[in-house]
């Protein structure tokens, strides 16, 4: 804690606070994720910061490093200035298809490196990808917390994710793949960024979840027929919009469509490209080891004890003349002393021994140690 400085606070949840800081050691803005110690450090916490620790890639927010408060798990990772793609197309109403198309190339792009790592996102959704400050905005995908390693686990099962965003073989309740799942969530930010609406909610009754995961379930989407979307864009959205996995495009077939290379940023990174690892590692924050990830994660599911609480249990359970003694007081606390009246020798130390009652005489004429001496 002692290498950040707070700036501001910038977000509030259910996992705890978010702040801005300021690495004292390098100058640079950080946003820091304080997640309350305990029962609160369960099993997404800790999969989310042991999967996006191994990811180093310009589209997915930068993981820093973790430590310890006294009463927070701290997560510290890069701070994207330009906020939520969310909240972009929110004020935006839509994108057009070129704008569109910008942000997705760099979604994919995400994306593609998580799946090469053997990672699936399984929550991917407009409020997890966020913008640097740019004029030209990078997209970066965040939270991990739902995350899965195919490295250490089979295939999931369980339905997790935004339910406007999920996949029907995730509704299924059945094992399935993450990846082709995370396929389909991309279509639907594609999607919304396009038309700005989810496009399996039902217009006249977008809240009522049981027409939406009906919609989801069969397919059912429609282009409002006042927007003007190429035959191109059409066509791919098809292809990711198909209820049988196994017949869904691929990650790697959507980077090889027509529509998606169109207008393709030079810098951008696909898969695991070696030029870019070559060239960017972070040598101001090296990667913590998983074994002391593992070992911060785990004493963080311990809580400490404040000493101020420590010292008010003491004093309820000390004898009744003790639990009056406030040392805050401005009234000096004292102990009477009396001087001893026989000193036994020991192996002949009389000079050690007379050191100690040399220090006798220090003490207050009135035979009294008064609290403010120590």
């Amino acid at each position: 804690m002692e290498n950040y400085e707070l700036v501001k606070d910038i977000g509030a949840g259910n996992f705890g606070v978010a702040r801005l800081m300021r690495d004292k050691r390098t100058n640079e803005l950080v946003a820091v994720k304080y997640i309350e110690r305990g029962e609160k450090i369960d099993q997404n916490v800790q999969r989310e910061i042991i999967n996006h620790r191994s990811l180093r890639h310009p589209n997915i927010v930068r993981f820093k490093e973790v430590f310890l408060t006294s009463k927070h798990l701290a997560i510290v990772m890069e701070y994207a200035a330009g906020g939520e793609l969310f909240d972009r197309i929110c004020n935006a109403g839509r994108f057009t298809e070129d704008e569109a198309r910008f942000f997705f190339q760099q979604l994919i792009s995400g994306v593609s490196y998580c799946h090469a790592m053997q990672i699936c996102h399984r929550d991917l959704k407009l409020e997890n990808t966020l913008l640097d400050g740019s004029p030209a905005p990078r997209l970066k995908i965040c939270d991990f917390g739902y995350s899965k390693s195919e490295a250490l686990h089979s295939q999931p099962k369980s339905t997790v994710g935004t339910p406007a965003y999920i996949a029907p073989e995730v509704l299924s309740r059945e094992k399935y793949d993450g990846k082709i799942a995370d396929v389909w969530s991309c279509g639907v930010t594609l999607y919304v960024m396009l038309v700005g609406a989810y496009p399996f909610e039902d217009p006249d009754d977008p809240k009522n979840m049981r027409k939406t995961i009906s919609r989801i379930m069969n397919v059912q989407y429609t282009f409002p027929s006042y927007l003007r979307i190429s035959p191109e864009c059409r066509h791919l959205l098809s292809c990711i919009f198909v209820a049988k996995p196994s017949k869904r495009i691929k990650i790697m077939d959507i980077m090889r469509h027509p529509w998606f290379l169109r207008n393709f940023p030079k810098d951008l990174v696909l898969g695991l490209d070696p030029n870019y690892y070559n060239n960017n590692v972070d040598l101001d924050f090296p990667l913590q080891s998983v074994e002391e990830v593992m070992h911060i994660i785990d004493e963080a599911r311990t809580t400490i004890i404040p000493i101020e609480e420590i010292i008010e249990e003491q004093r309820q359970l000390a004898p009744p003349d003790f639990q009056t003694f406030n040392p805050s007081l401005d009234i000096p606390h004292q102990i009477s002393f009396q001087p001893p009246t026989e000193v036994v020798i020991i192996d002949d130390e009389e000079e050690v021994m007379q050191d100690a009652l040399d220090c006798m005489d220090l003490f207050d004429i009135d035979s009294v140690v008064h609290f403010d001496s120590f």
